[in-house]
């Protein structure tokens, strides 16, 4: 049988996982089983945190607009609804920015949504 020469290109492989498990705890930075391991764990954490994170900010701008809009004496399922039947196009991440730093513009649109429900 011919003999395998592939160390240079292990190597390489192996280092490439032990230089992104670096500042692992214990072994999982040394021992390349345990790192390889950890960096696979790493990586699907990181893709499942990056949807993740998405979610998490559109729930605290609903949570933003919704304390504006307790403010302003209307539900903020109603002041959503109200603002799609005026046909006004604003996403939420605007909308919290102008609770927070803008109220006096927040209120106009609160106006405009009321309006537009009855």
């Amino acid at each position: 049988m011919a003999r395998v020469k592939n160390s240079v290109a292990t190597r390489a492989r192996r280092k490439k996982i032990l230089k992104r498990s670096k500042g692992y705890f214990g072994s999982k930075h040394v021992l390349f089983k345990t790192a390889k391991e950890q960096v696979l764990r790493s990586l699907r954490y990181s893709y499942i945190d990056r949807r993740k994170l998405k979610r998490d900010y559109r729930k605290l701008w609903i949570k933003r607009i919704n304390a504006g809009c307790h403010m302003c004496d209307i539900s903020y399922s109603r002041f959503i609804d109200g603002l799609n039947k005026a046909g006004v196009t604003i996403n939420r991440k605007m909308l919290a920015e102008l609770a927070i730093n803008d109220f006096a513009t927040f209120e106009k649109l609160v106006d405009t949504a009321k309006k537009a429900l009855k």
